[in-house]
């Protein structure tokens, strides 16, 4: 199990999980899955940290986390700020997984996103899931096929998870 850093303050954390999204490839689908979250930044700070809920680690292996600037009403995903890769194990799951990251600048009002791919491993993610008259106000669920695609977002769906800043 990861731990949080000591010197880290929570900026936007979401830990509900009623779902899981799937990252990795299943054994009968074609497709990779990939799996994110957009958020919009309500303070400025350094980046340092971002967790991720894995609700079932079914093929252990690498999972790689990028951070990106993200525009809300395109919908599209900015340059890579900071990747973050972790090994992760049978015995990883259902507990917080912690992306140590270089700081990265946030700033206030902007909107970022984090994509969490892999290779070789297949996990699921804790996800939650609103009701049709409370969307999610401070960002979006994505998943995809391909990291070059322009996925799906859903705001009535978001991962569990916790963004985290340097003190």
């Amino acid at each position: 199990m990861k731990t949080m850093p000591r010197n880290s303050r929570p900026l936007l954390s979401q830990t509900h999980n009623n779902m899981t999204l799937w990252v990795g490839h299943l054994k009968q689908d074609p497709y990779d899955h990939l799996a994110g979250q957009t958020f919009a930044c309500t303070s400025d700070g350094k980046l340092n940290n971002i967790q991720v809920y894995s609700s079932a680690v079914t093929k252990a292996g690498e999972l790689e986390l990028s951070i990106h600037e993200f525009d809300h009403h395109a919908q599209t995903w900015g340059p890579s700020l900071a990747e973050s890769r972790l090994n992760v194990a049978k015995d990883d799951e259902l507990h917080w997984l912690s992306f140590n990251l270089d700081a990265v600048e946030l700033i206030k009002g902007r909107e970022y996103a984090f994509r969490l791919s892999t290779e070789n491993g297949l996990f699921g993610i804790g996800e939650a899931v609103s009701n049709a008259h409370h969307p999610f106000l401070f960002g979006q669920a994505w998943s995809s096929h391909a990291a070059e695609s322009p996925g799906s977002f859903y705001k009535y769906f978001s991962l569990a998870f916790k963004v985290e800043l340097c003190a």
